[in-house]
C-alpha cells in the first residue's frame, strides 16, 4: 500500500480523531463487531475508509487508496470537492429541512439548470435512483392511465440491466439475482434480450406503457446500446405510443463524455432518471421528464419527503455548476480516451483480457475468468476498482484525474492481470 506523507499523516490523524498506538490497533480490529447490529445485507471489505481527498482516500489504519471506483460512479469531482463543501456548510448554517408544501428556491435553481441543459422540461427531486426510477415507472402508468385514458401499464426492460432494489425497480431489472426471495414480485414487468429487435416487437401489447433500458448497463458489464438498435426502440416508441424512459443513475452527470449518455446517440428520451454524481456523495435522485407528462403529476399524486430538500438542493447546485463551468463532461472524455489508451497498451499482449470498452470514464475489462482475486489484490496494493459481474473489472475514476494518477493505477492493473493470467494459465497446464 502506499505510504503516507507527514502532512497527509497529520490530516490523517484528525479524521481519526487523534487515536494511536496500540490500543488505535486493537479499536481498529474490533470495528467489525459494530456491524453487528446492521443487518449483513452487504458483503463488505475489509477495510474502514475514514478520509477522502480528490482521487484519494485513506483508512482506519493510515493506509492510502487511490479510488477508481468513486462510490460507484458517485463522486465524480473527486473526495471532499472545495466548491461543495462550503455551499453545503453554508446552507447548514442557514436552514436543513422544510416540508415539499413550501417553495423551496434552491430545487428551483437546480431544476432550470438540469433543463436549460438537457431535453427535459419538468423536474422530480428524490433521494436515490431507485426512487428516481420509481418515480419514471409511475410517471408514465400515471400519464397513460389519468392523461391518456388508457389501460396501459407494462413497462419492458432488458437483461443484465439494474434499475434498484424496491419491489418495482428489482422486477424491472433484468438480473434474477436481485430478485430470489422477494416473490411474489408486482405486475406490470417484460424483460426481453439486449439487441433482440423481434423479441422487443413481440412483447409490445395493448397494454404497453413504456420501454426503459440505460445507455451503458453498468452493472450488466459495461456494455454499449447499439445505435440501430437504440433508432428502432425509438421507432417503436413512435409507433405504439410509448414513453421512452432512459435510466441515467450511474451514466448521467458527465461520467460518459457528455452530460447525460443518451446525448451521444441523438436522441430525446420521454423521461431520465439521475442520481450517483447529481450531488457529490449526498444523497439525492432526480426524475426528469418532457412537459406533456406535467399533467400527470398533478398534487397529491407522487411525493417525497426528503427529496430536493434545502441541503440536498445546495449540494446539487454547486456540483452541477462545477461541472458545467469547468466542462468536466469534455474532460472525462478526454481523461476517458487516455485511460482506455494505456490500458489497451500495458495489455494488449495477454489473451486473458478479451475486451476493453465503454464511454468516458465508465470503462470495462472483460476477462476470460472471474477478477474477483483481482479486485482484492489491487487492494492490497492501494487501488481501488469494482466488478461489474464476475468477469468484468469496472474503473470509475474522478473526472480530475491526472494523467498520473491513471498511469499509477494503469501500471498496478496491468501486474495484477499478467500475474493472475500467468497463475490462471499454469493451473490450466498443470
Amino acid at each position: 500500500m502506499s505510504e503516507l506523507t507527514q502532512t497527509e499523516q497529520n490530516s490523517l490523524t484528525g479524521a481519526t480523531q487523534g487515536r494511536s498506538g496500540k490500543a488505535d490497533r486493537q479499536e481498529a480490529a474490533a470495528a467489525p463487531a459494530k456491524l453487528s447490529a446492521v443487518f449483513p445485507s452487504y458483503a463488505r471489505y475489509d477495510i474502514s475508509l475514514v478520509k477522502g481527498q480528490g482521487s484519494w482516500v485513506w483508512d482506519d489504519q493510515g493506509n492510502k487508496y487511490l479510488d477508481f471506483m468513486c462510490g460507484l460512479a458517485v463522486t465524480s469531482l473527486g473526495h471532499a470537492p472545495e466548491k461543495v463543501g462550503a455551499k453545503l456548510k453554508a446552507q447548514i448554517d442557514t436552514l436543513w429541512h422544510v416540508s415539499n408544501l413550501f417553495h423551496i428556491p434552491g430545487q428551483d435553481r437546480v431544476a432550470a439548470l438540469l433543463t436549460a441543459n438537457s431535453c427535459a422540461d419538468q423536474v422530480f427531486f428524490c433521494n436515490s435512483g431507485a426512487e428516481a426510477n420509481e418515480a419514471a415507472i409511475k410517471l408514465a402508468r400515471r400519464y397513460h392511465q389519468k392523461v391518456k385514458g388508457t389501460d396501459r401499464y407494462e413497462v419492458i426492460t432488458f437483461e443484465q440491466s439494474f434499475h434498484g432494489r424496491t419491489l418495482a425497480t428489482l422486477t424491472a431489472t433484468g438480473q434474477s439475482k436481485v430478485k430470489e426471495g422477494f416473490l411474489p414480485l408486482p405486475a406490470g414487468f417484460k424483460t426481453v434480450p439486449l439487441h433482440d429487435l423481434e423479441a422487443l416487437k413481440a412483447a409490445i401489447t395493448e397494454h404497453t406503457a413504456a420501454i426503459m433500458l440505460e445507455m451503458v448497463l453498468a452493472e450488466g458489464g459495461v456494455l454499449e446500446v447499439q445505435q440501430e438498435f437504440l433508432d428502432a426502440v425509438v421507432a417503436l416508441c413512435k409507433e405504439h405510443g410509448l414513453l421512452l424512459i432512459v435510466d441515467e443513475v450511474q451514466t448521467g452527470m458527465g461520467r460518459t463524455g457528455k452530460l447525460f449518455a443518451h446525448q451521444h446517440y441523438g436522441i430525446e428520451p420521454d423521461i431520465f432518471t439521475l442520481a450517483k454524481g447529481v450531488a457529490s456523495g449526498f444523497p439525492a435522485g432526480v426524475m426528469l421528464g418532457k412537459g406533456y407528462l406535467r399533467e400527470a403529476f398533478s398534487p397529491g399524486s407522487h411525493a417525497s419527503t426528503f427529496g430536493g430538500t434545502p441541503l440536498a438542493a445546495a449540494v446539487m447546485e454547486a456540483t452541477i455548476e462545477t461541472m458545467l463551468e469547468d466542462n468536466l463532461p469534455q474532460r472525462a472524455a478526454e481523461m476517458g480516451e487516455y485511460l482506455t489508451g494505456q490500458l489497451k497498451e500495458k495489455l494488449a499482449d495477454t489473451s486473458f483480457v478479451k475486451e476493453i470498452r465503454g464511454k468516458g470514464l465508465l470503462i470495462g475489462i472483460e476477462c476470460q475468468e472471474p477478477v474477483a482475486e483481482i479486485v482484492l489484490a489491487g487492494q492490497k496494493r492501494g487501488l481501488l476498482f469494482v466488478q461489474a459481474g464476475p468477469n468484468v473489472i469496472r474503473l470509475l475514476p474522478n473526472f480530475y484525474v491526472t494523467a498520473d494518477e491513471i498511469d499509477q493505477a494503469v501500471d498496478i492493473l496491468s501486474e495484477l492481470i499478467h500475474t493472475y493470467a500467468n497463475q490462471a494459465n499454469g493451473e490450466a497446464h498443470s
